[in-house]
């Protein structure tokens, strides 16, 4: 069954209110930041890894251009090069991307972990729901994808991660965003990753595919649309959601997947995750956030 908060979804209405943005204002000034953390394609400090912008830093004012800023229209950008500082050793991409922090600058609680600060699913045991900043939840983003990478391996040009389920290896849902050099409109689609296993794909509009015809229901650069994410007793939903077009919703039974493991937390994330790091090293991804909205059961602050 579709979750009530997905059903009561209007057909082809985007998410969100964009009257009060302010081009003017940076872009905590236009979101509730403190409940997240960035990452930046950047190491300014030398220590090997992406650097990271707290949850205070980022709610009191920061911006980088040209990887995080307000737009002329007042939404919020990311762009993150083909190249760039990654978050460790295992990961091939860069990116500019929030991560969920319940915790909203309460530094005391640990970022990682079964903390007040990440979320389980409502199959975990009872003590890790005690534990967990929440259990379930939902994301919904508005946004554009103004860019994505036209040079290098064909199997990886134009491909973006836009919103994501982290757990503490792997991810639930990877929503991406995909557009060839030759077509006009982009494809979505998402993997569910198995805990300790595979990825299954799942089409929403268009395919993955670096081979297929252009997507001609799809969505073009700089085109509006928006997505919500929830899981619900274990069943991730997903639906897409294009100005005056029909919503498209798909959902994912997660009961065999392991995530209601002892060691699993959860947390979102959304911005511009580059899945290419070939090409160009001046070639990059850009989409910009005019919604952005976290919600859970049991959100203790």
């Amino acid at each position: 069954m579709m979750p009530e908060s997905h059903r009561q979804l209007a057909q082809g209405v985007l998410l969100g209110s964009f009257t009060q943005l302010d081009p003017a204002r940076k872009p905590s000034e236009n979101f509730d930041l403190l409940d997240w953390s960035l990452t930046l394609p950047t190491d300014l400090n030398k220590d090997q890894k992406a650097d990271m912008v707290y949850e205070k830093a980022l709610a009191d004012g920061f911006e980088l251009k040209p990887l995080f800023y307000t737009a002329e229209d007042g939404g919020m950008v990311f762009a993150c090069p083909n190249q760039g500082a990654k978050t460790s050793s295992n990961t091939k991409y860069a990116r500019t991307e929030l991560r969920e922090m319940l915790r909203r600058g309460i530094t005391q609680i640990k970022t990682q972990g079964i903390t007040e600060n990440n979320w389980v699913f409502s199959s975990a045991h009872g003590a890790a729901k005690r534990q967990a900043g929440a259990v379930d939840g939902s994301l919904e983003a508005t946004l554009a994808v103004n860019r994505v990478s036209v040079t290098g391996d064909e199997k990886k040009i134009g491909r973006v991660i836009i919103g994501q389920i982290h757990a503490t290896d792997d991810e639930p849902i990877r929503l991406y965003f995909r557009k060839l050099p030759d077509h006009e409109h982009g494809s979505i689609y998402f993997a569910h990753e198995i805990n300790g296993g595979e990825d299954i794909w799942v089409n929403l509009v268009g395919s993955r595919s670096h081979t297929l015809a252009d997507p001609t229901d799809g969505i073009k650069l700089n085109e509006k649309f928006s997505y919500k994410i929830t899981v619900e007793e274990d069943v991730l939903h997903v639906t897409l959601i294009r100005q005056g077009k029909a919503n498209v919703t798909r959902q994912m039974d997660m009961r065999r997947s392991g995530y209601h493991k002892g060691d699993q937390y959860m947390y979102f994330k959304a911005g511009v995750y580059n899945q290419n790091e070939s090409g160009d090293p001046r070639d990059y991804v850009q989409a910009t956030f005019y919604h952005l909205d976290n919600q859970h059961d049991g959100y203790q602050f």
